[in-house]
């Protein structure tokens, strides 16, 4: 077990170059955790600047709140912590009486002390309840609720799509036979059922057999790809011109919405492209600022493995 909320913020040099923070800034970590980008963020913002922290985990909060709280009262920006998911964006900045924001940061996906705690049902190397919910005290839908109730077409359809698992029908297959003997309660059962519904053969390559069946779980039960997709377009809106949003991805799923809303943002006229001049009059709202994602270096990956798969993208408000 970690120790609760040991965070090591990924890509932070990279972030913080890209963001240009300065004082008097406002800046939103949209995924707070524990504060690992934020605390370095803050120096930047100084005295006459504004941090704004989301999460969706009171644990989360709390730990960024206490680190945070290191700085010297002097040199600390205000800070507004507040509770919910950024999908819910709008809702979240109005009631901080934030009047526009310079910066964003997304650090997507579950995060690491999320992983390591068991309880939460997020891990497939240590055995807790199939639960996977990031706020469990606003959502009711569980991971167990999705393996006992949905059927075999719809498992499928969801294992295939949230994480290119070639083997979903056959997984979904395996869950629907295992659960007319008993229901599936704990992660351990549906690692154990994943490994068997995977042939052995292609089990020796890629990585737990089980993990992208429980990315596809995850992403599911927290409803993640409609919440980026809505929590990145509240975020362009509120940035003021000239400010920034940067956003870390771990999969291709995440990174192919970050990456197509950015461009259909960026190329917005719908004029035929043997037109001289637009008439269409619909000027793009940013400037994609990385054509390709910024990846962490070798020396990152081999300090936080984590960071492996990461992919940092940047867009600009026009």
């Amino acid at each position: 077990m970690t120790t609760p909320y040991r965070h090591t913020p990924v890509l932070l040099a990279e972030c913080l170059e890209y963001l240009n923070l300065e004082p008097q800034h406002t800046f939103v970590d949209a995924t707070l955790g524990g504060a690992g980008h934020s605390l370095e963020a803050a120096k930047l913002l100084g005295p006459e600047g504004t941090l704004v922290g989301i999460d969706q985990d009171d644990a989360a909060l709390e730990a960024a709140g206490s680190k945070l709280g290191t700085l010297p009262e002097g040199a600390r920006p205000r800070i507004e912590l507040l509770h919910g998911n950024f999908g819910d964006m709008d809702e979240l900045l109005l009631s901080a009486e934030v009047p526009g924001v310079d910066a964003f940061l997304f650090d997507l996906g579950v995060s690491s002390p999320q992983l390591d705690v068991p309880a939460r049902g997020f891990s497939f190397k240590e055995n807790g309840p199939l639960d996977m919910r990031m706020d469990p005290g606003k959502q009711t839908l569980t991971a167990e609720e999705i393996v006992n109730t949905y059927n075999a077409a719809d498992l499928a359809r969801i294992i295939r799509a949230f994480s290119d698992e070639k083997w979903a029908s056959r997984i979904a297959e395996f869950i629907v036979r295992a659960r007319e003997d008993a229901p599936i309660v704990e992660t351990a059962q549906l690692v154990d059922i994943v490994k068997a519904a995977i042939p052995a053969s292609a089990r020796r390559a890629g990585g737990h057999p089980a993990k992208r069946t429980f990315q596809a779980l995850r992403i599911e039960v927290n409803g993640e790809l409609d919440v980026l997709r809505r929590g990145l377009e509240a975020a362009i809106r509120w940035l003021n011109p000239g400010g920034r949003v940067a956003v870390i991805s771990y999969h291709s799923l995440e990174d192919r919405i970050v990456k197509e809303t950015f461009s259909s943002l960026a190329n917005r006229c719908t004029c035929p492209p043997d037109l001289p001049v637009c008439r269409c009059n619909r000027p793009p709202v940013v400037k994609v600022v990385t054509r390709r994602p910024c990846l962490p270096s070798e020396d990152e990956v081999e300090r936080n493995p984590r960071a492996r798969s990461a992919k940092l993208r940047v867009a600009e408000r026009l």
